[in-house]
């Protein structure tokens, strides 16, 4: 019997772990970052970024290289310059910082000490006098780039601190995942930042969490930037747009019995507090939960089997992999008939603590409105095997549906 903390079969404990093995261009950009920590080591400052959209790859990526890191740091060629090298792995976000020791449980070069929060880390270095050698840092684009007193970072930029505070920083970064002013980077902001350290960035193209076809990525693409496309064609990929987020409910349970981790998300636009309560998202006949905060559990959230009976935020979803993933877009994504364009109403987004921090920012309504498009990005990119739609807003609903009506005339591609 499956209990809350027992890992699913296909769980990202499976999927991110260094066992798991690398295609060719992963492997090879692999080697060329092994390969610039060992040329860099004596220098005072180098950075090494790896781009790329989600699921293409990089937490596995940069699991797998820290613990080949790792291995040769803690390993017995005293010739290898790596060999007693002090380095570790940074990851911002709670629900994967879990995954990340997890995994190490089964790797003997590893340990749970290795994988730190930026803040901890910082804050830990901030005043002695030894650098970290290589410090790596997942999901680079939650960093902090502002003082943020309540989260115990007081520097002015968390990145900066982090070179400050290694020799060698290698980061992987999502422009399309920033989802806070607190965390508002551009590329001026981050050229300058780096400015006369030696410098390489590469970027991962490849798609690998949704076995989609091309065109079902340029859907969603095109919807993280306000535009309505034709929905693609009937493929292999499981893409349906829902009159009723009951039966898209009813749907994603059914999934979960056949396949298992598939979990209904949405965008933060129904009211959530850090009171202890419990908190509903309500549409019709729909009326679930929000996710609850668990930092004691074992699993992270997308994990955990009993989370079927929840509605996943950004902030429990990102990072991570679901079969099928049922996303409601609520009231903050509207639509205009006019321009047939989304059109984003940050003043129906709950999550106000994303809009704090807004001082310097040019044009922060826009902003605002890429931080939404933003969530949505990352919610409409978890599913492997399918992607379940509702929308809130009234013309929204029946533009989507339009378009469904008109997809169910089409042929199944091959």
């Amino acid at each position: 019997m499956q209990t809350p903390d027992s890992p699913t079969p296909d769980s990202a404990l499976t999927r991110l772990a260094p066992t798991m093995g690398l295609t060719g261009p992963q492997q090879a950009l692999m080697d060329e970052v092994l390969a610039f920590c060992r040329a860099h080591g004596a220098d005072a400052h180098a950075l090494f970024m790896i781009e790329g959209d989600a699921g293409t790859g990089k937490s596995l990526l940069l699991n797998t290289l820290f613990t080949a890191i790792q291995h040769a740091a803690r390993g017995r060629d005293a010739d290898d310059p790596l060999h007693g090298s002090h380095n570790c792995l940074l990851v911002n976000h709670p629900e994967m910082i879990k995954l990340y020791r997890n995994i190490s449980e089964s790797q003997p070069c590893l340990r749970k000490k290795d994988f730190e929060r930026p803040t901890t880390f910082i804050n830990h270095m901030a005043g002695r006098e030894q650098r970290a050698d290589i410090v790596l840092v997942d999901e680079a684009h939650l960093l902090l780039t502002r003082s943020d007193p309540y989260n115990r970072f007081r520097q002015d930029n968390q990145l900066a601190e982090i070179i400050r505070h290694a020799r060698i920083v290698v980061i992987v970064f999502d422009a399309r995942q920033v989802l806070k002013f607190k965390s508002l980077w551009t590329d001026e902001r981050l050229r300058a930042l780096v400015a006369g350290y030696p410098v390489v960035i590469r970027r991962l193209e490849q798609q690998f969490r949704m076995h989609a076809h091309a065109d079902v990525m340029d859907w969603i693409r095109a919807l993280r930037d306000g535009e309505l496309r034709a929905l693609p064609a009937p493929q292999s990929f499981d893409f349906r747009i829902y009159d009723d987020a009951q039966a898209l409910y009813e749907a994603i349970c059914q999934r979960n019995a056949q396949y298992g981790l598939c979990r209904m998300l949405a965008t933060y636009d129904y009211p959530y507090t850090l009171n202890g309560r419990d908190h509903f998202i309500t549409e019709g006949r729909f009326h679930l939960r929000w996710d609850r905060a668990m930092p004691q559990a074992r699993l992270p959230w997308a994990e955990r089997a009993d989370t079927i009976d929840e509605v996943g935020s950004v902030y429990t979803i990102q990072g991570f992999d679901l079969n099928y993933a049922g996303v409601i877009l609520g009231p903050s994504v509207t639509y205009d008939p006019a321009t047939d364009r989304i059109v984003i109403d940050p003043a129906r987004y709950e999550d106000r603590a994303a809009f704090t921090g807004r001082d310097g920012v040019e044009n922060p309504p826009a902003v605002m409105a890429r931080i939404i498009l933003n969530s949505i990005n990352v919610l409409m990119t978890r599913g492997v095997r399918g992607l379940y739609i509702y929308a809130s807003d009234p013309r929204l609903h029946a533009r989507l549906n339009a378009l469904w009506n008109a997809r169910q005339a089409v042929p199944a591609a091959p």
